[in-house]
């Protein structure tokens, strides 16, 4: 099997231009699931709306899973103004400065969409002398809707309410030096390369070690994803998401990160040093990270109880949860490491 990074981030391209912030991925489950369904390969929605694909392997009492997540970062309308401009409430963790002067979408229960803007309400620099230091917060940030709006009741006959979902526009670009960036690389890349990943299986007719799962988690930005759907035989469990790039880190847009500790602790210590001598066995450029201000939905397996051993690894993306890049050679590399995992024997340790 042999990682096409291009091929991925064509897909990853497709999987970004669909909304999906957590509550609301109905849409994206149905593209993927169709997807899989072109390729003949089975999957089952899950009552949370997850996804999963289940590959027999030649051990059937030993499972591995792999996990990514299509629940992107996004917002609530939480207030409709008396001018009709609407107050938000955030989904996810980020902050309102990543997202100030964002197109953006609003869905309506009905199905309706309406395009605005983020904004400070005081975004004019010709009238409020302070635009440039009032704090971003959810009292001062607000969607411009683009619809001829002058009162609430304005906005409340567009069938606009409280509850309805606020999703980021993407915007991706794929740059001639390789680069990919754009809104919810985090953690669309990944979903991309188990995607692909899956369909090499499938072309190849690769019978695994062990049966393996991917599950396709939509809800890790609020804290949980697939943990509900981890068989019992599971032994090994991998989050596939993104390494974060910053001051202090190791980790960089072209390689593949691996994790040894988040703010949950250190990850399986024995699982890690196997996905690190894959990684030296097979010429995959890699680089061992820890990331403070991180959870991913294996540390949230086994802090919901999970009898796992637990890892992380992902492509490198630059400037978490704003506006994201990564380059072809960091997905090439993690593509390329999940495969050469998804082959390899139990970690031992």
């Amino acid at each position: 099997m042999q990682a096409n990074a291009k091929e991925t981030m064509n897909l990853l391209k497709e999987l970004v231009s669909i909304p999906s912030p957590s509550g609301n991925t109905f849409g994206i489950i149905t593209y993927i699931k169709n997807w899989f369904g072109e390729r003949d390969i089975p999957s089952r929605v899950t009552n949370k709306g997850g996804l999963i694909v289940t590959f027999q392997g030649e051990n059937h009492q030993e499972h591995r899973v792999l996990t990514a997540h299509v629940d992107t970062l996004g917002a609530m309308v939480k207030e409709i103004k008396p001018d009709g401009r609407l107050k938000m409430s955030m989904i996810g963790g980020f902050r309102w400065n990543a997202a100030e002067g964002e197109y953006c979408t609003v869905e309506t229960a009905e199905g309706k969409k309406y395009t605005g803007t983020i904004l400070l309400h005081q975004a004019s620099v010709h009238t409020y002398k302070n635009a440039g230091t009032l704090e971003r917060s959810n009292d001062n940030m607000e969607v411009r809707l683009d619809e001829v709006i002058h009162s609430k009741e304005d906005a409340e006959a567009l069938g606009i309410s409280v509850g309805d979902f606020i999703s980021f526009d993407p915007r991706p670009q794929i740059t001639e030096s390789g680069f990919f960036k754009s809104r919810h690389i985090d953690d669309k890349a990944s979903v991309a390369m188990l995607m692909k990943a899956a369909e090499l299986l499938k072309t190849e007719d690769i019978t695994l070690p062990y049966t393996t799962h991917f599950i396709i988690a939509n809800n890790e930005e609020i804290g949980f994803g697939g943990n509900s759907n981890i068989p019992f035989e599971t032994k090994e469990y991998i989050a596939v998401d993104m390494g974060a790039l910053g001051d202090g880190q190791s980790s960089d847009e072209f390689t593949v990160s691996i994790c040894a500790k988040d703010s949950s602790g250190p990850y399986h210590y024995g699982l890690r040093k196997h996905l690190v001598q894959l990684a030296k066995d097979h010429d995959i450029d890699y680089k061992v990270d820890i990331y403070n201000y991180y959870g991913s939905d294996a540390s949230a397996a086994v802090k919901a109880g999970a009898d796992i051993k637990h890892g992380l690894i992902g492509a490198g993306v630059d400037a978490s949860h704003a506006n994201e890049r990564t380059h072809e050679k960091s997905l090439y590399h993690t593509e390329t490491l999940i495969l050469r995992y998804l082959t390899s024997s139990l970690s031992n340790d």
